[in-house]
């Protein structure tokens, strides 16, 4: 291939580099790239990016990243997510899924039929949207993009509603038409020319879409349900065509058999749009929440805008019985919110000046006025439907297997439909019976039911979850939530407060007040719980100027004050630096029975010595025990982890009912603690709420973090809690189960009813419209089973 016949099929893609720091770098990523064949490459370092051409019949993406990662560096990857219309079964789903598969630099896709949405994964830079929707058009379907606009979306959900409209004008018609053929199953003769005058529109016109779907899945070298469908009623309607012209007269036809099918199909899959419609009710509440205007203060007094156009900063007035349009920080002003839809809190809760507030939150009775601190796709609420919408877009581990079955359902079906009829006809003589075996083999046959059971289950299952408070990043933590047998639970703020207070201070050698002073003034560069507890006691008192200051994690902080060098923490920082203990030790370890958590301080110079210690307590969450009560009831064992000492954490574990305790463990030990029970055979959830949790969500089977923590934590783990109450922690556990038991359910009759359906309706003793009726119900069922999963409801939730 000449030079200018490579420029003409070269792409031009500029992939987003992660890792470069220096000139170098960026020459080993350049020549890494150029060594590949038909690739020519240049490296911006200052832009993080390289623009690369290359032939994408020699080169794939995939190769491209390859080469990256070999010279030490990573590609960027983005997610598209995108609205696909036309599908009717799994195989549809399926081959939509090929499709974008083979688009260049995708490196996942994943379709699913019950939400009619693509997640798509690929390298930044080479992942355009344009392509991928082509994609899905070259396959027969429609695609649009979702951007996560919400006027877009609104938009979209308002063309999906006057789409159902019309279909259900047309399910009308093919009931109305093909009802009269109806009479012929009880007796009733209708003219051959009247039953051909009603069955014509119903196949050719009213069911012209699944000639189209058809012939689409045919020239992709697929089957699908419309193959099925078009097979078996064209088959009866011609048939019963031949019959009419060259039969002897009073010959029984079987147009009943083609129209009839055809509008129960309908009818089923209109049966089947609206229930699924009901899946995604969870976001639509959801999204009702957000108010499209806000009224904002500006110079003069206040202006309506609508919510898009409030800045960070801007300053909102929420009256009473309004919905707050932004997330932010009261300024002024008391009242009640409702967080009901998006904590899962039933009751108000009141809020006062200096406190956060959520948007889509309901105002109670006072007037309020807050300062906005986070705007568009940066707020909770939008964050929240975006994580519900991602989560519900992907497929389940358990789909995958499923999606095998169905590549070869429609084969399997055709081949059994033949069986059918030359058995039939060669074994019996009797073809007519043969053709009317076949047709209800090739109607009875859905493999709708098998592509729904799991993706609408799993839905239905994280929208009940989300209108609890319990967010499910993904389907993988849903599914694998089931199956957990020990939880580990960390102490402060997941089973405490998080708002420990000084309850003791004993001084030795100083006064009480001095060393007060002195640990306040050494905390004041510290956000630690513990910390804040003692500069809320030192409140009022003047302090001296902080000079240096070290963070010990797990153990506590060094710190220089007034020329003293203090060690304040528990005794294994007191033993590091040689400070004794033993005045105290009779009264601290008289506290840490009672469940206090003690601060040691120790000064460092001269020479070692004790200055005294500072008891805290943290209460525990009212609803704690109940929680470690329910955990057991399921099956669940219980540990407490906490970097506390050994009787403390006793006597917390007493307090709570647990048996199991990991006392004076530090930040990065936590992990290592979930590693092995993992080792011992145990499915390992972990629950905690602040940054030095993080490690240990992410090796644990499941993280658990609590909304009231960190956002380090929530980003880690796949299950968080919109607000702290522990008991939510068993209710977690408990919707994933319920969704596994509705999966389990689907999956087990879609399976039988094809088992049971298929070699009846061979062996000639199924009626083709029974076929049709029972194939539309099938699907209809699932979704329906699956939607019944809205009833449950969180114990956490239950007074």
């Amino acid at each position: 291939m000449s030079a200018a016949e490579e420029a003409l099929v070269a792409q031009r893609v500029l992939l987003s580099i992660e890792g470069m720091t220096c000139a170098t770098c960026a020459g080993r990523v350049e020549k890494a790239l150029n060594a590949l064949p038909g690739v020519q490459a240049a490296v911006n370092l200052s832009s993080e990016q390289a623009e690369v051409q290359y032939d994408p019949a020699r080169v794939t993406a995939a190769v491209l990243e390859s080469a990256v990662t070999r010279a030490g560096y990573c590609v960027r990857h983005e997610t598209r997510e995108l609205t696909v219309s036309g599908m009717t079964c799994a195989t549809c789903a399926g081959r939509v899924e090929k499709a974008l598969a083979a688009v260049p630099g995708v490196t996942r896709a994943e379709v699913n039929l019950a939400s009619e949405k693509a997640s798509v994964d690929g390298l930044a830079g080479v992942l355009r949207p344009a392509d991928l929707i082509a994609a899905v058009r070259r396959a027969g379907y429609e695609a649009a993009l979702l951007t996560g606009d919400f006027e877009r979306d609104r938009a979209l959900a308002a063309a999906e509603e006057q789409r159902l409209r019309r279909e259900s004008r047309r399910v009308a018609a093919a009931v109305a038409l093909s009802a009269p053929l109806l009479l012929m199953m009880v007796g009733v003769a209708l003219p051959a020319w009247l039953q051909l005058l009603l069955a014509t529109p119903v196949q050719f016109v009213l069911g012209a879409r699944f000639y189209a779907g058809a012939w689409k899945a045919l020239r992709a070298k697929t089957g699908n349900m419309d193959v099925l469908v078009v097979l078996g009623t064209s088959t009866a309607y011609l048939y019963s065509l031949y019959l009419m012209w060259a039969g002897p007269p009073g010959t029984e036809l079987y147009f009943e058999g083609s129209a009839v099918v055809i509008a129960l199909v309908m009818l089923g899959k209109w049966l089947e749009a609206r229930a699924k419609r009901s899946t995604t009710a969870a976001i639509e509440a959801l999204m009702s929440l957000r108010p499209e205007r806000a009224r904002v203060e500006r110079e003069g007094g206040e202006v309506e805008l609508p919510v898009a156009a409030v800045a960070m900063g801007d300053v909102v007035v929420v009256r009473p019985g309004e919905k707050l349009p932004v997330d932010g920080l009261i300024v002024s002003g008391q009242s009640e919110v409702d967080e009901s839809l998006i904590t899962g809190e039933s009751l108000p809760v009141a809020k006062r000046p200096g406190e956060k507030v959520t948007g889509g939150s309901v105002n109670g009775s006072g007037l309020l006025r807050i300062e906005t601190t986070a705007v568009g796709e940066q707020s909770v609420l939008s964050r929240i439907i975006a994580l519900v919408e991602h989560a519900q877009a992907k497929k389940a581990p358990v789909q995958r297997l499923v999606d095998r079955v169905a590549a070869v359902f429609v084969p399997v079906v055709v081949a059994v439909a033949v069986c059918a009829f030359l058995g039939f006809w060669l074994l019996a003589g009797h073809p007519a019976a043969g053709i009317i075996a076949a047709v209800s083999v090739l109607v009875v046959a859905c493999p709708c039911a098998l592509g729904l059971a799991t993706p609408t289950a799993l839905m239905v299952g994280m929208g009940a979850a989300a209108r609890a408070g319990i967010l499910i990043r993904d389907t993988e933590a849903l599914e694998r939530a089931h199956r957990l047998d020990t939880v580990i639970l960390d102490k402060t703020g997941t089973m405490t407060e998080g708002r420990p207070a000084v309850t003791e201070i004993l001084p030795h050698g100083v006064g009480e007040d001095e060393l007060l002073r002195l640990a306040a003034a050494a905390q004041t560069g510290s956000e630690h719980p513990l910390a804040r507890a003692v500069l809320a006691k030192a409140e009022g008192m003047s302090l001296p100027k902080l000079q240096a200051f070290q963070s010990h994690p797990g153990m506590g902080v060094t710190a220089s004050i007034e020329g003293w060098r203090l060690a304040i923490g528990n005794r294994r920082l007191m033993r590091d630096h040689r400070i004794p203990t033993q005045a105290l030790e009779a009264r601290a370890e008289r506290l840490e029975g009672e469940g206090r958590t003690l601060m040691w301080v120790g000064a460092l110079e001269p020479q070692g010595r004790l200055l005294g210690v500072i008891g805290v307590s943290d209460p525990l969450k009212p609803t704690a025990r109940e929680a470690v009560l329910r955990l057991r009831t399921a099956g669940i064992e219980t540990v407490l982890l906490t970097g506390d000492n050994e009787r403390t954490a006793q006597a917390v574990a007493a307090q709570l009912g647990i048996g199991r305790v990991r006392a004076g463990v530090l930040p990065e030990q936590k992990a290592q603690e979930v590693r092995r029970l993992q080792a011992q055979g145990r499915h390992v959830g972990m629950v905690g709420d602040g940054v030095n949790d993080a490690p240990a969500l992410a090796a644990a089977d499941i993280g658990i973090a609590m909304g009231t923590g960190t956002d380090v934590a929530m980003q880690t783990a796949g299950i968080t809690l919109m607000r702290g109450d522990p008991r939510l922690i068993g209710d977690a556990i408990a919707v994933s189960r319920a969704t596994r038991d509705k999966i389990r359910q689907g999956l087990f009759w879609a399976f039988i009813y094809n088992v049971i359906g298929l070699p009846v309706a061979a062996f000639g003793f199924l009626n083709p419209v029974i076929a049709g009726a029972a194939m539309a119900l099938s699907s209809v069922s699932v979704v329906s089973n699956a939607l019944l999963l809205r009833r449950w409801r969180p114990a956490a939730g239950r007074q």
